[in-house]
This record gives structure tokens, sequence and C-alpha cells, in this order.
């Protein structure tokens, strides 16, 4: 079983509530078990369960909330079987019945680690990504998607002192993004730091960028390493320049409200000051422009 020893907040699902609050593990997962995991042989056929707003991507673990009636008859039934199936998302997260044309055509294998019964009558798994997957053939649509499937190989395609500094790069970033997002555990650069697949980080880190479905989906069928990495460094890069003007609008805003604070707190200081020795200045000037205009029309 995979190292979990880190816990962070996360929101996975493929309806439109629930599980808003699930603690998932972090699992630290080695070269090795990344290996083991990404290569283990996948069926020909798999039962093919839609996603609304999640991307799968190997090596991670996600809550989903099933509560539509295909994926219940699905997941029943791969639980009490390999508790394997295929995971695709779909490409319009507000269509409630999707047909084979709604779904993207490279997914990801998963297992079922943890199935949960809610008392609503839907059923929540907790799921982790194994390998990557492209449909060749829908077999079946009812209850649930069938499909032929073949398996999709990523390369790793830089080595050495290259893929060292690409990996710290990574890293250095992800933990700028963290320590200046509110909403990131401070916990969740640990894990990142403590991550050793290269692999497994960029899939990592993919899961939990703030973007679009289709921006993931991209990522997952991406190919070769270094072009993924180069596609995350973007979105990377693209969140930290957000996160620092954030800040600096954080910071000015902070700012001029300190200096009307203290403008404020001055004036009043200096107003009590004055009515505490019996003078008020501004109506002193007020009564003396007032004369002077009396004065120079003769008004009596």
């Amino acid at each position: 079983m995979i190292d979990q020893r880190f816990r962070f907040q996360t929101a996975f699902d493929d309806q439109d509530d629930g599980f808003d609050d699930f603690e998932q593990a972090i699992p630290l997962m080695s070269e090795e078990e990344e290996k083991k995991l990404t290569e283990s042989e996948i069926p020909d056929n798999l039962p093919i369960l839609p996603l609304k707003n999640t991307v799968l991507f190997p090596g991670v673990v996600v809550p989903i909330t099933v509560g539509r009636d295909q994926s219940l008859a699905l997941v029943k039934e791969a639980y009490e079987s390999t508790k394997t199936i295929g995971v695709v998302a779909q490409k319009d997260e507000t269509v409630e019945n999707p047909e084979e044309s709604d779904l993207y055509k490279l997914g990801t294998v998963a297992q079922i680690l943890k199935l949960i019964k809610m008392p609503d009558g839907s059923k929540s798994i907790v799921i982790q990504g194994k390998s990557v997957f492209s449909i060749n053939e829908f077999t079946q649509t009812d209850p649930y998607f069938r499909a032929d499937v073949d398996p999709v190989k990523q390369e790793m395609d830089i080595t050495g002192v290259e893929l060292d500094a690409s990996i710290r790069s990574v890293k250095e970033t992800a933990s700028k993004i963290v320590n200046l997002s509110p909403n990131i555990p401070s916990e969740a650069s640990i894990a990142i730091n403590n991550i050793s697949s290269p692999s497994f980080l960029l899939n990592f880190i993919s899961s939990n960028l703030q973007v679009s479905i289709a921006d993931k989906q991209e990522i997952l069928e991406i190919i070769k390493f270094s072009d993924r990495l180069e596609r995350v460094m973007e979105h990377l890069n693209k969140e930290l320049q957000v996160l620092n003007l954030s800040e600096e609008i954080r910071t000015k805003v902070k700012t001029d409200i300190d200096d009307q604070q203290r403008d404020f707190y001055l004036r009043q200081q200096m107003k009590a000051i004055q009515e505490a020795l019996g003078e008020d200045s501004e109506q002193q000037d007020i009564a003396k422009l007032r004369e002077r205009l009396k004065n120079k029309k003769g008004i009596p």
C-alpha cells in the first residue's frame, strides 16, 4: 500500500455537490511504486465511468460522488468484481446523460479503493488512477458504458541533470503558490517536496491546477514528459503571476486603508484637543469671513 502521510482539502465530484470538505491523503509515491502502478496490465475491455468535472491522473487518489443510475450500476458491479474501471471526463459538465460523443476518448484506468453508501441512496467511491488508455470502440451503452481500450504509454524523454533541474523548478514554483494561496494548507508544500517520482509529481500538480477541465485533459493527453512538463510550468507560472498581483493589490489596499484610518484618527485627535481648549478654529475662521463680508457690503 502506498505511504500516505500528508493530507489536504480538495473537492472532486461527478455531480454538482458533495465531498466539498473531503480530506485526501497524498501518497508520496516512489518511482518504483509509480512504475509498478502505471505498467500494470489492464483489461482489453473496461466499464467506463464518465466524470463531470474531474480529470483523473495516474497515481492520484480522488473521491467521487456517484449519483446517476448508470454510474451506480457500474460501481456496484465493478466493486463486487475486479474493482477496476475506466474513467473519462465529459467535454461539457452540464450534460446530465452523456452519450459517446460527449466523452473524451482518452482516460485513466482506476482502482476503486473504497465504497461508501450515502443516506440519500447515492454512493461515494475513492479511486486511484493507474495508467492512461484510449477508447477504441464502445461495446455497450446500457446499463452503463463499456469500451474496448488500448493502453497509452507516456514517454520519459529527459534524464539526468536536465530532469533534476526541471523537477526542482516545478517544486519551487508550486511551493511559492502554496505559500501565497490562503486556501491551500502549508502541508501541501511539504508533500510536493517529498514526491520523488517525476511523473507522479506532474500528475499530482496537474490534478490540482486551477484550470479548466479542457486544460487538464490536454495535459493528460501529452505523451512526452518534457512537453507535459512545459505545459504544467506554463500554468504554474500564470497562477503565480495572478497570486503575486493579488498580493500586491491586497497590500496596497491595506496600506491605503491604514493611511485613511491614521488620517481620520489624527483629525479626531486634533478636534478633541481643540474642544478641550475651548477652541474651534474652523468655526472661528467662518465667523471672521462672515464679519468681513458684512463690513464690505455695509450690512448692519
